[in-house]
């Protein structure tokens, strides 16, 4: 078995949330060292959840905010939050109060021994800590350092804080996948800007570590996260730039022009407060499909139009078939008309609430989860496993999600060369903690 493409890489890692912490999975996945930096007495917003979240959060029923597992937040909550679990997998994680002298000159015996810092702070967050390029430089001449706030750093949006959702919505990805019947407001969460701009990270850092491997030196990245994600919606801005004409909100449907395709309505198991509703997407693009799909309902009389025979009848027709596919498929299973209309040549597939994902045999057959216990003995979950594999260095999911300050003996013995009285002496003074300081909410 090889080496996995990246072991030997060292990264100094200072993101947060979704996009940095998406960046630096992947980094892991790949074998990659990433140490988590974090500190015992400032939270990172929405990256380990509350440091110390009251009963009442188990009360609302959000998985993203309030799944903690068995509906209990445990003695360590900030360990097993939600939005965390699922990104730091192959991790570590050290802590330090970086805002004293002594902190920052750890962080920076660190960066003097990482290949790469990277960071998706708010613009001028990292200088105001005294962290910047020339900083980083002067600890490790050839570091890539990577930095991704949401606007850039210059530019009349410079200083607006943002989540992915603010991004989506500067950009016009909010507007455009909104529904024609609804307000723009009431667009479900994507959040796909966060995953889009940490793959692009990913590749940007590989890429850049492949030129310091051939010349030596190293870079400074910048990676706008709400620029990288226009390329979510280049279909619509070449459009407006070529014919200064505005894409229509198409909700379900296809952009380039395909009929009927949507998410349709199947036969359901209960209340749709309890997620009991089904639903299954059907996509159909050639006339073979609409013929198998016509085929698979029977020929009813009312697809038997001959308008309906041609891609743009079927455009025109959209409403109605919207309305008579949508009756048809309401007499069905959702797994059971999946089957059917896939054996016929149409595709198609269920719409799976978060918690039937588990059970659907192509995702086991794909290997898509894998169980792993989560700290403190507080049960087996399964977890997303790495999404990609090579031959030759498989890919895996070696350590469940990191501990807070889980490794701060590693860092700061035996990659630092502290001896035990130093590192005593550090826990003393509260910079090595496994916990948050009771001042953080």
């Amino acid at each position: 078995m090889g080496t996995l493409p990246l072991s030997g890489v060292r990264i100094a890692d200072f993101t947060g949330v979704w996009a940095g912490s998406y960046l630096t999975m992947l980094l892991g996945d790949l074998g990659a060292e990433v140490i988590k930096i974090e500190n015992p007495y400032v939270l990172q917003p929405s990256t380990r959840g509350q440091a110390h979240p009251p009963e009442a959060i188990l009360e609302v029923r959000s998985a993203m905010g309030a799944g903690y597992p068995n509906l209990k937040l445990g003695s360590r909550p900030w360990n097993y939050c939600p939005t965390f679990v699922q990104l730091f997998r192959n991790k570590k994680s050290f802590t330090v109060d970086y805002r004293r002298p002594e902190g920052l000159d750890i962080l920076a015996r660190l960066v003097a021994k990482s290949d790469v810092f990277v960071e998706n702070s708010a613009a001028g967050t990292m200088e105001r800590l005294g962290i910047d390029y020339d900083w980083l430089r002067d600890k490790r001449e050839d570091i890539v350092a990577l930095r991704m706030p949401a606007y850039g750093s210059s530019g009349p949006y410079r200083d607006a804080r943002a989540f992915g959702y603010h991004m989506e919505a500067v950009i016009g990805h909010t507007l455009l996948r909104s529904d024609p019947d609804l307000d723009p407001s009431e667009t479900s969460l994507s959040l796909a800007g966060d995953f889009l701009a940490g793959t692009n990270a990913a590749l940007a850092i590989m890429v850049a570590l492949w030129h310091r491997d051939r010349t030596g030196r190293g870079q400074l990245i910048e990676m706008s996260q709400a620029e990288n994600a226009t390329g979510m919606i280049a279909p619509a801005l070449m459009q407006y730039a070529l014919n200064r004409t505005e894409p229509p909100i198409s909700g379900n449907r296809s952009i380039y022009g395909h009929a009927p395709q949507g998410v349709y309505p199947c036969r359901p198991v209960g209340p749709t407060e309890e997620a009991g509703d089904r639903w299954i997407a059907i996509s159909v693009i050639t006339d073979r499909e609409w013929l198998a799909l016509r085929e698979a309902m029977g020929d009813p009389e009312w697809a038997l139009v001959p308008e309906l025979d041609t891609p743009q009848g079927r455009v025109s027709q959209h409403d109605f078939l919207d309305k008579q596919l949508g009756a048809w498929t309401a007499r069905f299973d959702d797994y059971a008309l999946f089957h059917r209309l896939q054996a016929a040549g149409v595709p198609s597939a269920p719409v799976l609430e978060a918690s039937r994902v588990f059970d659907d045999p192509h995702i086991q057959a794909r290997e898509m989860y894998e169980a792993k216990d989560i700290q403190d003995d507080v049960g087996t979950f399964r977890y997303m496993a790495p999404f990609y594999n090579f031959p030759e260095t498989p890919v895996r999911f070696f350590q469940a999600p990191v501990a807070f300050g889980e490794h701060n003996e590693y860092v700061y013995k035996e990659l630092l060369g502290m001896s035990d009285d130093e590192f005593e002496r550090l826990r003393a003074d509260g910079h090595i903690r496994e916990e948050f300081d009771e001042s953080v909410p």
